[in-house]
């Protein structure tokens, strides 16, 4: 039996994006291989306590000087806690690892998810950068494998790391269960009712930021007879979509959610005529994942991991061309038999992120060490 460690911060302290990559990958495990043991090593808890599986360990610093400065404890200190625990493998979730595991003899598996930070710079600020690159690349450099989510994350990680091909494996991330359910029509009808969408709409999920490309989408649809529905944390790149709202008088065709549970935000999907997602540039795009589960059609950036998580049966645009955005819109819209297309190959595509596909690839992974 193997003890696996995992930095579990972002498990319990985010809400989507790294939080859910955390939280699906311990189900996944907990779930298809329940003879291992698994610990969850985290600063401090949160709500997502509740939604630790059965039998899975949860460690908080156990010192007074580590919850005093809980930063060095996962950096460091953490490791004394490790080889208390027996801890075979430790696996950083989120890009980082702590110093001392070789030490104490316990291999480490690192995730990386992206490295948006060195391909667009400017997005962030320079301490950010800073930060961001100073653990990536420790992590990668200490590591005993490291786990890429996408290929293209495998190819950003050789560019700017100059890590050979061979440490780092491709695992693809899976998707929370409630995007596999199956709704009734009268449901969604139900669901739409509560929350007054419109019959029809476009759908587009995530962080409200100028790297996701949002304000496209509406710039797309000024001339065509469409609602949209964005689902995600607004940013103040929120402000310059709604002042062109106004100016366009577009504002009661464009519906802002956010907070939405897991539960909710399927049935919202279940109830999209097409996901649009032209993020300039992502480590892999989970929400394509989520639509294509939902049986949603989806059109997404041509260029990029997005071809690569959409499969061959999403339509794919240059996401700074609006014509061939809105044109894309219009055709998938127009044509029932494209869609009923697009869902049922979609949805074939996608079972190779099911959940047990990835479990067994993960413990694959744990057990070469």
């Amino acid at each position: 039996m193997l003890t696996i460690g995992f930095d579990a911060k972002r498990y319990f302290l985010n809400r989507s994006g790294l939080g859910n990559y955390s939280r699906d990958l311990v189900r996944m495990l907990a779930s298809n291989f329940p003879d291992q043991k698994y610990i969850l090593y985290s600063p401090k808890l949160s709500e997502f306590s509740s939604v630790v599986p059965k039998g899975v360990e949860v460690r908080v610093p156990s010192s007074k000087m580590d919850r005093l400065i809980p930063n060095l404890w996962r950096s460091k200190t953490i490791a004394n806690d490790l080889r208390k625990d027996d801890v075979n493998i430790f696996h950083g979730l989120a890009g980082e690892l702590p110093q001392g595991l070789v030490k104490k003899n316990i291999k480490s598996i690192v995730t990386i998810h992206d490295l948006i930070y060195l391909r667009y710079p400017e997005l962030y600020k320079p301490i950010d950068r800073f930060i961001y690159n100073q653990k990536s690349k420790y992590a990668v450099e200490n590591a005993d494998c490291i786990i890429a989510i996408s290929e293209q994350t495998k190819k950003d990680i050789i560019r700017y790391y100059q890590v050979p091909e061979d440490r780092i494996q491709v695992i693809y991330q899976g998707c929370h269960p409630a995007f596999k359910q199956s709704f009734t029509s009268a449901e969604v009808k139900e669901f739409k009712k509560k929350l007054n969408l419109p019959e029809q709409y476009l759908l587009n999920v995530g962080t409200i930021e100028p790297r996701k490309n949002a304000f496209q989408i509406i710039k797309a649809i000024k001339d065509i007879d469409i609602p949209l529905v964005i689902v995600g944390r607004p940013t103040p790149y929120v402000d310059g979509i709604k002042e062109y709202l106004l100016k366009h008088k577009m504002e009661d065709r464009v519906i802002f959610l956010s907070g939405m549970s897991m539960t909710e935000l399927a049935l919202i999907y279940a109830g999209a005529s097409i996901f649009v997602y032209p993020s300039k540039f992502e480590g892999f795009g989970i929400p394509i994942i989520e639509a294509l589960f939902a049986g949603v059609p989806v059109i997404s950036n041509k260029f990029g991991v997005f071809p690569e998580a959409g499969g061959p049966a999403s339509s794919y645009i240059d996401p700074e061309n609006i014509e061939e955005l809105r044109d894309t819109i219009q055709k998938v819209l127009g044509s029932e038999e494209l869609r009923e297309k697009m869902i049922t190959e979609g949805k074939a595509f996608v079972q190779r992120f099911d959940d047990e596909v990835i479990a067994e690839q993960l413990m694959e992974c744990y057990s070469a060490l």
